[in-house]
């Protein structure tokens, strides 16, 4: 039996369709980033992208000159006003992500990433310090103090990890935060100031932080955390991470038990921001191009809502080079679109839930059934299956809607195996690792949904609807007013046409 995981009548939020990650800052200087944006915007309101690299070198922000005898400490801001510039034309917003280390700036050498983000504390807490409280004078000026309010500021990534932040030193990030927090509340108290952005696995970290903010009298506006579902062991090959996930239930669970965790320590009304989220942790595990990602997915979208102001995709393109440049076309990228623009599955997942209503009917843990406030009635459906095996991996969702009077039209968007999936064509072509302009255009075509109607007469006063998954599928129905117009056509009559003849029977199924 199906758990149930909300009663009829509450109310369905987006979280996940507030802000998505990107590669670093710099690549918003190419055009094909906001060629996948405004594909990505056609089918979900974004308000915020958050990437890494604000800081680091290739954006010349902080350098080092020679004058009279002595290595004095300049900014400069351009690039970053070109793209603080471009994303205001694209109507989206910086959730502002605090890292890295200007070479210039660092105590160490340490790097991450073949692009080189430093990872080492500042050498001078006061020059850091200048340069944040540069940063955010020059931004109000530039965009006024009432658009800086509205820009979460993030302090660093991933500071439990020794690969972000040296040795992982909790004490120096504690620094970190409260030199960077006093900095941009001096220059504006309401700017909304947050942390720790660490990974799963050290949740004492949870615990630790919050006990130090509280300890000094910190500000903190919201607590941010990630969240992937990976396991370990995976193998690792020169090209490819081959990871297996969790069961679908553990990334709801594991965010439920971060919620709680922040109220058991006194911060019951503090904003939960899941600034990267998605299966594997890893921009090359071939997962993420699959239709198993998308239908893995499902549970966690339906339900974050209930414990996340926002729930960033990591990421919304495969414009993505923290492992280099991806060796093919499909590579395991974090992306949700592949390159040349093809829609992987989850990109229909994102779009196929942002079509839900504001009022939950039922939720379970494999449909999510929505009224809009117009009166029609939407449902998504996943059906997630982890073995290869071909037998037993059907799955029929059996609800009954409230619906009134009047027969409903339903319409079906399906992605599956077998429709939508251009990762399973690509293989079936051979994996050619950059293929040419035709065989893209098919693969365009093959990322597709399969659509279908049926025309369903309710009992008494619902609608009854079955609707058979195949495996990893996720689906969309969407179930309007019918109204039958055909009388209206003088001389109408189908069996004249070659080819053709007269429907029969029940008019269709979902199944």
């Amino acid at each position: 039996m199906e758990r149930t995981t909300d009663e009829k009548g509450a109310r369905f939020t987006k979280p996940w369709a507030r802000c998505v990650g990107s590669d670093r800052v710099s690549t918003m200087l190419r055009g094909e980033y906001w060629e996948r944006f405004r594909t990505l915007r056609e089918v979900m309101p974004v308000d915020y992208i958050r990437c890494h690299g604000l800081l680091c070198d290739e954006l010349g922000v902080a350098r080092r000159r020679e004058w009279e005898g002595k290595k004095v400490l300049a900014f400069n801001f351009a690039y970053l006003d070109q793209i603080f510039d471009t994303m205001r034309e694209h109507r989206v917003r910086p959730f502002v992500e605090l890292g890295f280390m200007p070479e210039a700036m660092a105590s160490g050498s340490q790097t991450v990433f073949w692009w080189k983000g430093n990872v080492t504390p500042p050498s001078e807490w006061e020059e850091w310090a200048s340069l944040v409280t540069a940063l955010v004078r020059h931004w109000i000026e530039r965009y006024g103090i009432d658009e800086v309010r509205r820009w979460p500021f993030e302090v660093w990534n991933e500071p439990n990890l020794t690969v972000f932040w040296k040795d992982a030193d909790q004490a120096a990030y504690f620094k970190l935060y409260e030199v960077s927090v006093r900095a941009i509340k001096a220059v504006d108290s309401s700017i909304p100031v947050g942390g720790p952005a660490i990974c799963g696995g050290m949740d004492h970290w949870i615990d630790d932080f919050l006990g130090f903010v509280k300890a000094n009298s910190l500000p903190l506006d919201f607590f941010s955390r990630h969240l992937y579902a990976g396991q370990t062991p995976s193998l690792t090959t020169p090209e490819f991470l081959y990871q297996s996930l969790a069961d679908p239930q553990k990334p709801v669970d594991e965010l439920r038990d971060v919620r709680r965790r922040i109220t058991d320590n006194g911060f019951a009304s503090l904003p939960l921001h899941i600034t990267e989220f998605n299966t594997s942790w890893h921009p090359l595990c071939p997962v993420h191009d699959t239709p198993y990602n998308a239908a893995y997915l499902g549970r966690l979208l339906s339900e974050s809502g209930r414990y996340a102001e926002s729930l960033s995709y990591w990421t919304f393109c495969d414009l993505f080079e923290e492992a280099d440049v991806g060796p093919s076309l499909f590579h395991g990228g974090f992306g949700m679109i592949a390159r040349h623009g093809i829609l992987k599955p989850t990109f229909h997942l994102f779009a196929f839930f942002n079509r839900m209503g504001e009022t939950v009917l039922r939720r379970d843990d494999h449909c999510l059934v929505t009224r809009r406030s117009d009166g029609t009635v939407a449902m998504v459906a996943w059906n997630p299956v982890q073995t290869a095996d071909s037998g037993g991996d059907r799955r029929t969702v059996s609800v009954g809607v409230p619906w009134g009077s009047g027969t409903a039209l339903a319409l079906r968007r399906r992605v599956s195996e077998k429709w939508g999936n251009p990762w399973g064509e690509w293989r079936r072509m051979g994996r050619p690792k950059n293929p040419g302009p035709a065989a893209v255009d098919f693969l365009k075509a093959a990322a597709a949904p399969r659509v279908e109607t049926a025309v369903i007469d309710p009992i008494g006063e619902s609608l009854r609807i079955e609707c058979t998954l195949t495996r990893n599928e996720i689906t969309l129905v969407e179930f309007v007013p019918f109204a039958d117009e055909s009388a209206s056509y003088l001389g109408l009559d189908d069996a004249r046409i070659d080819g053709y003849t007269m429907e029969t029977g029940t008019p269709g199924s979902l199944s």
